[in-house]
């Protein structure tokens, strides 16, 4: 079993920068890729994009390709989510998760509590 926390959340103004955090501790080892999603009120969980761990292969949603860089530091078990020029339609909470890789919440079997980003116009 693998423990997630995300951190860095917080309110900024469209056009500015944020960086998420997403700290593991646990058996790491038996996860491949680290996915990040977000979820708005009312919304379902919407996949942003993944990072495998031993590798470092990048896939991204096209909603925020060219935007968001995810990045992972192995010695850290920390996994980072680079958000710049924010919409407020990136407004959400974000969720880091742990499993095999994949576009859909099916393929991970961790995951965090979420931080909350709220982007104001």
């Amino acid at each position: 079993q693998v423990q997630l926390v995300e951190s860095g959340g917080g309110l900024v103004q469209a056009g500015d920068s944020l960086r998420l955090s997403c700290t593991t501790s646990g058996r790491t080892f038996e996860w491949l890729t680290m996915g990040w999603f977000r979820q708005a009120p009312g919304n379902e969980r919407e996949f942003v994009g993944f990072v495998t761990w031993y590798d470092a292969t990048t896939y991204y949603a096209d909603s925020v390709k060219g935007r968001f860089t995810i990045s992972r530091d192995v010695a850290k078990n920390t996994g980072y989510l680079q958000m710049t020029r924010l919409k407020p339609e990136d407004t959400a909470v974000y969720l880091c998760a742990a499993g095999s890789g994949g576009l859909t919440t099916t393929y991970y079997a961790s995951w965090g509590q979420g931080t909350q980003v709220t982007v104001s116009s």
